[in-house]
């Protein structure tokens, strides 16, 4: 797939999401979305997240003071809203956490960093990460390759453990060494942060699952994983892109099988794997991802299953932040609202 193409729609995804940090955005993702489900009124809606919710007694799959949610999703209502009134709606669904997709969001009127802080704690929620841009033609751009000092101090200033980009490592192309020089510098980010002690991250999206161009028997992904180190650079796994990659790169171009489980990736090294992207989908063949984005809960993504095996390890229970989202929910109130009683409603197996 070209990655210049204007029509692919998980470019113009993060395309989108890069505006929101002060890069030129693209077009809407709807198209990679699919259809949207028409919200319910409010009462439906509760009773329809109850009922799908399975019951039990068992100790609850989601621990406790871990549950945050990516803002992208909120965007519309910070847009309109400000930070305020969406932080006393996340304290109402039971949110522990929020991860920024910039600072602003479009809110509105100006706020600052400081404010922004102690907005979030005193709604109980603690800012948990930041999604910031990889790199960019613009020297002054606001991303790790052009200023990370003002990346760092930003991220200082609102107290984040964890800072990170939701960019591919494409910078200098899809092959083995492109990917190799991409890892080094994700080194360099990755000791720039702990230095301040936090964690650098990188946020998958589908395509870090296909293969070099110029040895297609090599995962990109995989990569990425042996030349990043792992006292330095962290992963979040998007779920919802993880399992694209599954149904989009279970074969090599040639057409052998080469099948991966994402919760694998997990399973075989936890630690580095602070953060999740919690994100649902219907199974779609038809659709060129697999997938068409729900609301988490209304999917066929088993959530039971995962978060319970990540959290079942030994030691590693506390040791993960799960962050809700969907790129264009019907209702993103509804969204944050269903999401949450959702997990919160998982038992394990007695």
């Amino acid at each position: 797939m070209s990655r210049s193409s204007q029509t692919d729609p998980e470019l113009t995804h993060r395309l989108t999401r890069r505006g929101m940090l002060g890069v030129a955005a693209g077009a809407t993702a709807a198209a990679l979305l699919g259809a949207a489900t028409t919200p319910a009124t409010a009462a439906a809606d509760s009773i329809a997240a109850t009922d799908s919710a399975p019951a039990g007694r068992g100790r609850p799959v989601l621990p406790p003071g871990r549950l945050g949610i990516q803002l992208y999703s909120l965007r519309d209502k910070v847009s309109t809203l400000g930070f305020a009134p969406v932080f006393a709606e996340l304290e109402k669904y039971g949110y522990d956490e929020v991860e920024f997709a910039g600072y602003t969001q479009g809110s509105a009127g100006p706020i600052t960093l400081a404010r922004l802080r102690r907005l979030a704690r005193d709604h109980g929620l603690t800012p948990i990460g930041s999604h910031v841009g990889y790199y960019s033609d613009d020297p002054n751009a606001y991303t790790f390759a052009q200023n990370l000092t003002k990346v760092l101090d930003d991220a200082q200033a609102l107290g984040l453990k964890h800072i990170g980009t939701a960019s591919g490592p494409f910078r200098y192309g899809s092959t083995v060494d492109a990917w190799k020089r991409a890892a080094e510098e994700f080194n360099t980010y990755g000791a720039a942060a702990k230095a301040r002690g936090m964690k650098f991250y990188q946020h998958n999206h589908s395509d870090e699952f296909s293969f070099a161009t110029d040895d297609p028997k090599v995962r990109l992904y995989d990569v990425l994983l042996a030349e990043t180190d792992p006292d330095l650079v962290f992963l979040e796994m998007d779920i919802f892109w993880a399992y694209a990659g599954q149904f989009r790169f279970s074969k090599r171009p040639d057409g052998g099988p080469a099948p991966f489980e994402p919760l694998d990736y997990v399973l075989e090294q936890p630690h580095r794997y602070p953060l999740f992207h919690v994100k649902d989908g219907v199974s779609d063949p038809s659709n060129q991802f697999g997938y068409r984005m729900v609301d988490v809960g209304d999917g066929d993504i088993d959530y039971k299953k995962f978060v319970s095996a990540v959290t079942r390890l030994r030691g590693e229970r506390l040791a993960h932040h799960w962050q809700t989202e969907h790129d264009q929910p019907a209702e993103s109130f509804t969204f944050a609202r269903r999401s949450s009683a959702y997990l919160h409603s998982l038992r394990e197996n007695c």
